[in-house]
């Protein structure tokens, strides 16, 4: 299920979509604002252009919407039907596990995102 070659191994592995090979963010998941979405700008094995067109990232928060909605949600379930807690002591638990889950989100979004939009090649050489 995540072998190269599929989506879900370029998603869970931070890696280009197309050659599966190079990285796609520049630094590792971090909590410091400026590194959390940094990209590099093109593929480092076959030369992919991240952003393919101006704002091209925009639709993203698409993504990172369903993403949140489902986190909130399975938290309330969570929170409220297996722990016992208020609506109140849910929603603080919501609260702060979104943001602390929140660059892992915004980068989620981010690759899924640009998997939509391009398959793996295996053809796809060394430059």
């Amino acid at each position: 299920m995540l072998r190269k070659g599929t989506k879900l191994y370029s998603i869970f592995n931070n890696k280009c979509p197309r050659c599966q090979e190079g990285d796609f963010f520049k630094h590792k998941a971090s909590f410091n604002p400026k590194k959390v979405t940094t990209l590099h700008e093109n593929c480092s094995h076959c030369d992919l252009k991240y952003m393919m067109e101006p704002s091209f990232f925009f639709g993203a928060m698409y993504v990172n919407y369903a993403l949140a909605v489902a986190l909130f949600v399975a938290i309330f379930i969570i929170c409220k039907v297996f722990i016992g807690l208020t609506i109140l002591q849910s929603f603080i638990s919501i609260v702060v596990v979104s943001l602390l889950l929140t660059p892992f989100t915004l980068r989620l979004s981010r690759i899924i995102w640009i998997n939509i939009f391009v398959s793996y090649d295996k053809s796809k050489k060394k430059k």
